[in-house]
């Protein structure tokens, strides 16, 4: 993971998704500032601003650091602070985070994985060769466990997300990639072989 920095919020927003949603909410009788109630269900108008998400964040998954392209439909909107903990967060675009489904479907509604729009630079290292992503060995104890709970939570070590960043920065030696398009389809590796003076 790298820093993510939050995008301003589209025209098209406010009449798409927000009012939308409010006025579902208020039909649904939930209180905007309370926990949504269990297995409460609620119209999606979120994914009404999926594109507009896309574009913002250039594709790249705040999670996994990777572009994906929005056609194959492999993208999804993750509320950073859960539907079910705040139901006026349901449709706040401050609250979105541009994600793959994969790791989604991995965030759920926890509470222990660090919010890309609020994370410290040089929290996480990459052995290129590998994929294998660690927390900055320079971190104190207390930090290097939290990044090590992101890293556990999201399965950011998993031996396909290895594969994936690890092939990434073989193609980009073998086929002489430019840098700015390693840049623009894998920041993280891009930012860890620039960090080591590799591009």
């Amino acid at each position: 993971m790298i820093p993510v920095a939050a995008q301003p919020e589209p025209r098209t927003f406010e009449t798409k998704v927000r009012k939308k949603g409010l006025a579902h909410l208020a039909q649904k009788g939930y209180a905007l500032n309370q926990p949504l109630p269990p297995k409460a269900d609620i119209k999606p108008y979120w994914r009404d601003c999926l594109n507009d998400l896309h574009k913002a964040y250039g594709g790249v998954c705040a999670y996994l650091c990777v572009f994906f392209e929005r056609v194959m439909g492999g993208g999804s909107v993750d509320h950073f602070i859960a539907k079910s903990a705040n139901a006026r967060l349901a449709y706040d675009w401050n609250n979105y985070r541009l994600v793959c489904s994969t790791m989604n479907s991995r965030k759920r509604d926890y509470t222990d994985v660090l919010d890309p729009f609020f994370l410290a630079p040089d929290l996480f290292r990459l052995q290129l060769s590998t994929g294998h992503i660690y927390p900055n060995p320079s971190l104190d104890v207390r930090a290097m466990r939290i990044v090590e709970e992101t890293i556990d939570r999201l399965g950011l070590d998993d031996p396909q997300c290895r594969e994936l960043r690890a092939r990434w920065y073989q193609d980009y030696l073998e086929y002489g990639l430019p840098a700015d398009y390693l840049k623009k389809k894998s920041p993280f590796v891009w930012q860890e072989a620039n960090r080591q003076g590799l591009l």
